[in-house]
């Protein structure tokens, strides 16, 4: 049954708990367990995590705040929070243009999720740890076949639409504070496993040791801010919709910035302490990419006293992670698109999963084109979607800018008081920063076919979000509310 909460407008979260979970669920994900421990590896370790740290500081804790206090004082989806602070209906385009980039990214990431699920039903069968099992072989026979690749990817699509049908808080809600506590149990479980390895120490050593030279590279703040983008979801329309359906009496700076982004990175923490100590002690290549989970880790648990329990508190929590992310980045189109059609939440979900399982089945079956979107829509699409948040929060908020909202929602109840200062951050300083993420990709691939179409999408997104606007503009007054729910 779908969740029938009796609403006078709209669903909000049952508790304060619930919002937490959901905000650290939706950007725990592959971005924390996948891509965080080999990007750390690629980037000089230490290095890499204090370049990290700094942008976390500086960008991500203010960018959330913004992004979850513009939701809760729209309680609108993505567009509908436009609408309310636009002035012409280029800007309300500009939500558009947030819902095309998210669905275009969760095109891709459910099939990494498939990824997840298909090496966690293996652990469960004891595969990693049976005899002549060969990781390299796995994965590669794995990858190269469309009934696996795609069937993951439908099983997980599968899973959300269940899931995103019961609604926020039966369905939503009921998920995260169960998943995101299980995620932490495992991570620790494993990273203290770890540490009693041989050879733990120089993991260890890795991870925080500083070559002091990298920070006086580029590509080391570059790739560390890509990495805040990607695992914090700055940008994506998530926290703002999270946020659309948090109580008028609930903190922000510290539920919606400090502890989202301290909980993130603790968890990407604890990621790198439960992979780099086995790396060591294994004599793997920290720096072996993104291989190193699905290949690397996996050949090790054979050697492990009670490998297979291991394995499975790993897939089942890297899982986890990714599952719950996938939840909250379908359910910006969905409450959106509920409110801005005459759909119910129900036929939406249906809508929005089928469409994104339709448009992933290129990913699923084809490597090359999961890489190709992820290089044009992370390094592109993504910025481009956080300027049009930031944007909107920046400059078409009256006269006072953020300032409005920061009296009006941020600092309201709020435990944490946030300075005058934070509006000059989202105004100048995090727009500026995904200018120059734009411009240092354009310049580092010029004229190659990844850039030319990471360009087109730059510019081209706007276009379409402007001219699929005409067609969505007006409809959403005349809706009855309980659809939202």
């Amino acid at each position: 049954m779908p969740d029938q909460d009796v609403e006078l407008s709209r669903a909000q979260w049952g508790s304060r708990f619930g919002f937490l979970m959901a905000m650290l669920g939706a950007m725990v994900g592959a971005g924390n367990i996948w891509r965080f421990p080999y990007v750390t590896g690629e980037n000089g370790g230490g290095a890499f995590l204090l370049a990290y740290f700094v942008l976390l500081l500086v960008l991500a804790i203010p960018g959330l705040i913004a992004e979850v206090a513009f939701g809760r004082y729209a309680g609108k989806g993505v567009i509908g929070a436009f609408r309310e602070v636009a002035s012409s209906r280029g800007m309300v385009g500009l939500g558009v243009v947030v819902l095309i980039v998210n669905v275009a990214l969760m095109s891709y990431y459910a099939p990494v999720v498939g990824w997840t699920l298909y090496y966690a039903v293996h652990s469960l069968l004891f595969t990693f740890t049976s005899a002549g099992f060969a990781p390299e072989a796995f994965w590669e026979g794995f990858r190269a076949s469309g009934v696996w690749s795609i069937g993951s990817h439908t099983a997980v699509m599968a899973l959300v639409a269940a899931i995103l049908y019961l609604g926020i808080r039966r369905g939503v809600e009921r998920l995260v504070i169960y998943a995101v506590p299980g995620l932490v149990l495992a991570l620790v479980a494993i990273m203290i496993r770890a540490l009693t390895l041989p050879g733990a120490a120089e993991g260890l050593a890795f991870t925080f040791g500083i070559e002091w030279g990298k920070l006086g590279l580029g590509q080391t703040w570059i790739t560390a801010l890509g990495q805040v983008l990607f695992s914090t979801g700055l940008g994506w329309g998530i926290a703002l919709t999270v946020g659309s359906y948090l109580p008028d009496y609930d903190d922000i700076p510290i539920g919606g910035g400090v502890f989202t982004v301290i909980g993130n990175s603790s968890i990407g923490i604890l990621a790198a302490f439960a992979i780099f100590p086995i790396v060591f002690a294994f004599d793997l290549d920290p720096g072996s990419g993104a291989s190193l989970t699905f290949v690397s880790l996996p050949q090790v648990f054979p050697q492990m006293a009670g490998g297979a329990l291991w394995a499975i508190l790993f897939f089942l929590g890297f899982f986890l992670a990714a599952f719950t992310s996938a939840i909250l980045i379908t359910e910006v189109s969905v409450t959106t698109l509920s409110e801005e059609t005459r759909l119910t939440r129900e036929q939406t979900v249906i809508g929005v999963c089928g469409v994104i399982w339709l448009l992933g089945l290129g990913s699923a079956y084809s490597p090359g084109v999961l890489n190709f979107l992820d290089f044009v829509f992370g390094n592109f699409g993504l910025p481009l979607s956080t300027l049009a948040i930031i944007g909107a929060i920046g400059w078409s908020m009256g006269h006072l800018g953020p300032e409005k909202l920061r009296v009006l929602e941020i600092n309201r109840n709020a435990g944490l008081y946030v300075g005058s200062i934070w509006g000059p951050v989202v105004q100048y300083v995090i727009p500026l920063v995904m200018l120059l993420i734009v411009a240092n990709y354009a310049w580092a691939n010029f004229g190659t076919p990844e850039m030319i179409g990471g360009v087109a999408v730059f510019f081209g997104i706007p276009v379409l979000g402007y001219a699929l606007m005409a067609s969505l503009e007006g409809r959403s007054d005349s809706l009855p509310r309980e659809q939202t729910r």
